[in-house]
């Protein structure tokens, strides 16, 4: 519910700070005096179109601050939550700011918002029936909300709504897919044609890295094994000049010394030549295993050359070969599988359409027994509201072409307001007064289902009086209960209702004219009441008159 409103240099309103109780708050005043003024800023921070003329002379900004209990609003908290844009779960704050140059600028909870988010969370919060912008009763999607949650068919709506949303999903996909054809046809071909002549080659992971290190044993093995008969004729052969010829005649030389002292450099030379038999004979097997095969290297460096024509081919290093054939096999199977995607998304398509008409049927059927039940409910209402010879309609309408997220059919609202009158949508056939009133028999019939916390009435009462006021008044009282209600009205029989009582004044000076809104003490209700009743000029018989009607009012 709405619980503050602050207006700053709005129209001729210089600073105005207001409160609002849960119940009926009723807005008064004398003609002219600006009641609409409140009203109209209210509807900036619901979304309203913003105009620089409405800024105070010599101002350079207008600003308008609305505060709101969502408490008991899940509908309003789940959207503030899923844009992350709730500071609690109890308030939230709309801030609409004009200035000079055009601008206009909106805030919910002190975050940038658009105007058009502005708009949608302020139907979640308040109903504005007048004869402005605001009346969204003149909305079908008003209509089709409020039939559905008197008939308590919004789950039912809700579900259809999500069906609708899937079947779309699924004939995007399924299209987009057909639409696709061509290109995956071709596409498979080449992955085909790629896997093929991966398959043939068959790399293994690793396998061009081995396959390079043989590459480069092979290419050098002449090389590789002369150097190393080299090496060991300089160590072991029998010729005058090899390192172990040369140490074995130096054996024998000091050997024949027979001294002792140069034992130690006998067994040092042993120890020599042990390990230099053993070094040649390690390097007379490595020459064995030097395998000098060209035939090989050509076979080598021809899988290689296989396998570097494939990695430039494909952009990629030999080592990724593995990979790319996995990637492309993986893919290949989505696509050869793409044809039994399509079947099954057509198949689901089909169930998915089949339970839509279902269900869409059904949802049909109860709107029918729910509009028939709504009418005799408000056309009997609106007879008490001094509207007796009007007949209110509700047609459902059969919508021409496919499905449509709302069900089978159109909700719209048809009033006759005088016999023999034919019915016509409220837009086109209710006067402003009218509009209202049959607002007002809408809101009482379908106020223990409305979702909407607070609703708005502006000059409900317009072109009625007597009988039929108290009648306005009263009705508006009951609607309290159930939700909260402002009432901008010129009826003494209606103020009396009202549990606050806020009264607009406009006070008239050379320096210019301002607007001040006040809430009323108990007493000075009844002097308002009065001189609604009777003028200017109060009567000890207007008061008496005006605390009795306050008084029954207020039991």
């Amino acid at each position: 519910m709405l619980t503050h409103l602050t207006i700053s240099n709005f129209t001729l309103v210089q600073a105005l700070d207001l409160s609002f109780g849960s119940a009926m708050t009723v807005v008064s005043g004398e003609t002219g005096a600006g009641k609409s003024i409140m009203l109209d800023a209210l509807g900036l921070t619901l979304g309203d179109r913003a105009d620089s003329n409405l800024i105070s002379a010599k101002a350079k900004k207008a600003e308008i601050n609305s505060t709101f209990s969502i408490a008991e609003s899940g509908l309003a908290v789940d959207w503030l939550r899923e844009r992350d844009l709730i500071d609690d779960e109890y308030s939230v704050i709309l801030r609409r700011v004009i200035t000079r140059d055009g601008r206009s600028r909106g805030f919910i909870n002190g975050v940038p918002t658009t105007i058009g988010d502005m708009k949608i969370l302020g139907n979640l919060l308040i109903d504005i029936h007048s004869q402005h912008e605001h009346q969204s009763l003149l909305k079908r999607e008003t209509q089709r909300r409020l039939l559905d949650e008197f008939g308590d068919l919004t789950k039912e709506a809700s579900e259809l709504r999500q069906l609708f949303y899937q079947c779309q999903a699924c004939e995007k996909k399924l299209c987009d897919l057909s639409n696709d054809i061509d290109e995956q046809s071709s596409r498979l071909q080449l992955l085909s044609y790629q896997a093929q002549e991966l398959a043939e080659l068959s790399i293994q992971a690793s396998e061009s890295e081995e396959l390079e290190s043989e590459q480069k044993l092979l290419a050098n093995a002449e090389t590789r094994l002369y150097q190393v008969q080299q090496a060991i004729l300089l160590f072991a052969s029998d010729e005058e000049g090899s390192l172990l010829y040369s140490l074995s005649r130096a054996l024998n030389l000091i050997s024949d010394l027979n001294d002792e002292r140069i034992k130690p450099v006998l067994d040092l030379l042993s120890s020599s030549r042990i390990q230099i038999e053993e070094a040649t004979s390690d390097l007379e097997h490595y020459a064995q295993s030097c395998e000098v095969d060209p035939r090989k290297l050509e076979l080598v460096e021809s899988r290689l050359g296989k396998i570097y024509d494939i990695a430039r081919k494909h952009r990629i290093k030999a080592n990724e070969i593995p990979g790319l054939e996995k990637k492309i096999n993986q893919e290949l199977a989505a696509l050869e599988h793409s044809g039994d995607d399509i079947d099954l998304l057509t198949i689901e398509l089909a169930s998915l359409k089949k339970d839509y008409q279902v269900r869409a049927a059904d949802l049909s059927r109860e709107r029918g027994k729910v509009a028939a039940t709504l009418e005799i409910q408000v056309s009997k209402k609106l007879s008490e509201l001094g509207m007796a010879g009007a007949k209110f309609q509700i047609a459902l309408k059969p919508i021409t072409g496919d499905q449509s997220a709302s069900g089978l059919e159109e909700v719209e609202f048809l009033i006759s307001a005088n016999p023999g009158q034919k019915p016509g949508p409220l837009r086109d056939i209710a006067s402003g007064g009218e509009l209202s009133r049959i607002s007002l028999a809408i809101q009482v019939i379908t106020a223990n289902t409305s979702s909407v916390p607070t609703l708005v009435f502006d000059e409900v009462d317009v072109g009625v009086g007597g009988a039929v006021a108290e009648v306005v008044g009263t009705l508006l009282r009951e609607l309290a209960r159930q939700a909260q209600i402002i009432c901008v009205t010129h009826l003494p029989q209606v103020a009396a209702q009202g549990h606050q009582h806020l009264m607009v004044n406009k006070d008239s000076k050379p320096a210019g004219t301002t607007i001040d809104v006040v809430a009323l003490s108990e007493i000075e209700k009844v002097n308002e009441i009065a001189r609604m009743l009777g003028g200017v000029e109060m009567t000890d018989q207007s008061l008496a008159h005006a605390h009795e009607m306050f008084a029954t009012a207020q039991k």
